[in-house]
């Protein structure tokens, strides 16, 4: 029997389950690796972490196939040239295939205290940390908000519907918050922060962060709590890979998406040098491709040698629950609709997935 190892069940990996079993041959063995025993809706730990949701409602379990297996666990090291995965409890994986998706982690730009001091919402653990320390503050102490695109928009928007009786500060180093979005949406979510009295920051520049203090442009700002969501990486493990990588540190691919040197291993998701930002959507859309070309192999058959741009479907964001904004098709949205939208979408994803 082979192993085709697939590290990391998110989005990416999610989706290559999926569509690979329909083609599988009967000597390939599929282990999934995670530190978690269930698929973690990364796009919703905002939520989570500001109160609104509960911890259940961020969980949807992965398929059971009788060639597929779990295993929960850390990966300390991906060994290329030995075919293995070693993880922390000192115990190895040797693999046939490797499908590499283990996402990315905060970005602290060298800024002295920031990875220490703040909370985090990378990861299911860390929402969980930022939940119980967020809503145990007392009234009237100051959350700073660090990072106005997406992530901190939509924390900042939920936290003020879980805690109204705090202030809420986000810091942006921009001019405008969400600088990605088209300019009428940055303007439409500025007016809802000013209506529900959420300071905003413009041109902020964080240099230090110590306990319950954050430090803009020098000044030092008291915090009752601070969350960082001013930018992502990929995973250290992906990091310390000796592998060609854009300026981003991201795996350069060949069109098949595994590494220009080794055709049996893939990456997939925030780790891989792509054209668009990472999102579930470009890790779904990717993991498509990837199960083509397995599939492919198995039939002793050659991939494509390319494969048609991942379209992306555009981004929905949520002001808490009754609003929200978004780009559809180079449309954008605001108010009601884009928050039914994107309701709408997590509904479809939980419930017919897999």
């Amino acid at each position: 029997m082979k192993n085709l190892v697939i590290l990391g069940g998110g989005y990416g990996g999610m989706r290559i389950l999926q569509r690979i079993f329909q083609h599988i041959p009967s000597d390939i063995n599929v282990i999934l690796v995670d530190r978690m025993p269930y698929h973690g809706l990364k796009t919703e730990y905002y939520a989570l972490a500001a109160g609104t949701i509960s911890d259940k409602h961020t969980r949807v379990d992965f398929p059971t196939h009788p060639q597929l297996s779990y295993r929960n666990a850390n990966v300390s090291e991906i060994d290329i040239e030995n075919n293995k995965i070693h993880f922390s409890n000192g115990e190895d994986l040797e693999y046939e295939d490797l499908i590499i998706g283990l996402g990315c982690e905060d970005k602290y730009h060298n800024v002295p205290g920031a990875d220490k001091y703040t909370y985090s919402i990378q990861t299911i653990e860390n929402a969980r940390n930022a939940y119980q320390a967020l809503n145990n503050l007392n009234k009237n102490e100051l959350v700073c908000i660090v990072g106005g695109g997406l992530s901190g928009v939509e924390m900042a928007s939920e936290l003020r519907e879980s805690r109204p009786d705090i202030r809420i500060k986000l810091l942006d180093r921009g001019t405008r918050i969400l600088s990605s979005f088209p300019e009428k949406l940055s303007n439409y979510v500025e007016g809802w922060f000013h209506e529900h009295d959420v300071e905003i920051v413009h041109n902020a520049n964080i240099t230090k962060v110590e306990s319950n203090t954050l430090y803009n442009n020098d000044e030092a700002i008291d915090c009752g709590a601070i969350v960082w969501t001013a930018g992502i990486q990929p995973n250290k493990i992906v990091g310390n890979l000796n592998v060609e990588k854009d300026q981003y540190g991201r795996v350069v691919l060949t069109e098949q998406h595994h590494l220009l040197d080794n055709e049996h291993v893939f990456v997939v998701g925030d780790c891989a040098s792509l054209p668009h930002a990472p999102s579930a959507q470009l890790a779904e859309g990717q993991a498509e491709q990837i199960a083509v070309v397995l599939a492919k192999r198995w039939n002793n058959e050659a991939p494509p040698e390319s494969f048609p741009p991942i379209k992306l479907k555009g981004v929905l964001g949520s002001l808490g629950k009754k609003s929200g904004f978004g780009v559809l098709k180079d449309t954008a949205l605001t108010g009601r609709v884009p928050r039914l939208l994107k309701s709408g979408v997590l509904w479809m994803y939980k419930n017919h997935n897999g």
